[in-house]
């Protein structure tokens, strides 16, 4: 039985072009999932575009979706073959995604209150926002001081955010990770519980990060025997007035360190790579997705 999805998607763009946000909203057996995303240099026709890409992404192949858009440039190009003089990279990638894809476009007007156009509005327009004003060091006072952030006014949300990067090896290092023949013992335990507790350390080690009561950390390890390397996810939570986006770098880089120092004696090459924050969820800012 072919799945039914309804996706919903916005795009945004401040001064257009200018620093710009999408939105979508992928609903699946009665259940929602909100996607959001950022680019510089944009403009509101690619952020449009790129909302729907990023929304049929997220959905299994063959599957029967409606995407609802008020954006006609998107969906008169899709259905009534719109001329494509700019933005052929999207374009290309939506023919890709679409043409394995039952796909179904809606046009619904903008900004009359059709709730699930508002929430991936109001989703594209915040990544917008967030990433368009001038960029502030909320950590530097107006004397240039190095200060905490006071978050006391704010309200506690359920935050969450992801972190990953990788260690690269030699063949051989991996193989004996595999095997569990390293000399200091189970890598990949040991790591595991290295990240979690660097984790809950987090305050201890960054000097102006807030002290959060963690809800859960999880710290997932990959081996990839085609790069030799180990991929590492760690996932944070908590329910608190600021995010724990630190939590999980952190997470990550002591899971990292742990690994090379359980097997630098025996591979001088080991090395560190892509330490990044991909996905955060909570707070004002709303979804931020980076990759």
């Amino acid at each position: 039985m072919t799945e039914e999805i309804q996706i919903y998607t916005d795009g945004s763009c401040l001064g257009n072009p200018g620093p710009g946000g999408w939105g979508a909203i992928v609903r699946r057996n009665g259940e929602d999932t909100e996607l959001a995303g950022h680019e510089d240099g944009t403009t509101n026709n690619r952020m449009e575009v790129l909302a729907a890409i990023k929304g049929l992404e997220t959905v299994p192949e063959s599957s029967k979706i409606t995407l609802y858009s008020d954006s006609k440039y998107l969906v008169n190009t899709m259905t009534k073959g719109w001329k494509r003089n700019v933005n052929a990279d999207l374009w290309s990638r939506l023919d890709s995604l679409v043409s394995r894809r039952d796909v179904d476009w809606q046009w619904v007007r903008g900004h009359v209150g059709h709730p699930e156009n508002e929430r991936a509005d109001k989703l594209a327009t915040g990544m917008a926002d967030v990433f368009g004003n001038d960029p502030v060091l909320t950590h530097v006072d107006e004397h240039g001081k190095v200060r905490m952030v006071d978050v006391g006014g704010k309200d506690e949300t359920t935050r969450e955010a992801v972190a990953k990067c990788s260690v690269v090896m030699q063949r051989q290092t991996l193989e004996l990770i595999k095997k569990g023949e390293i000399e200091k013992g189970d890598v990949l335990s040991v790591a595991r519980i290295a990240g979690i507790m660097g984790a809950k350390r987090t305050s201890d080690l960054i000097p102006l990060c807030h002290q959060l009561p963690l809800d859960q950390v999880k710290v997932e390890l990959d081996l990839n025997d085609i790069s030799n390397q180990v991929h590492i996810t760690a996932t944070a939570k908590t329910t608190a007035k600021t995010g724990v986006e630190m939590e999980a770098l952190t997470a990550v880089s002591i899971a990292a360190l742990t690994i090379y120092d359980m097997c630098k004696a025996v591979d001088r090459g080991i090395h560190i790579e892509s330490i990044r924050l991909v996905r955060k969820q909570g707070g004002k800012s709303g979804d931020i997705v980076l990759e």
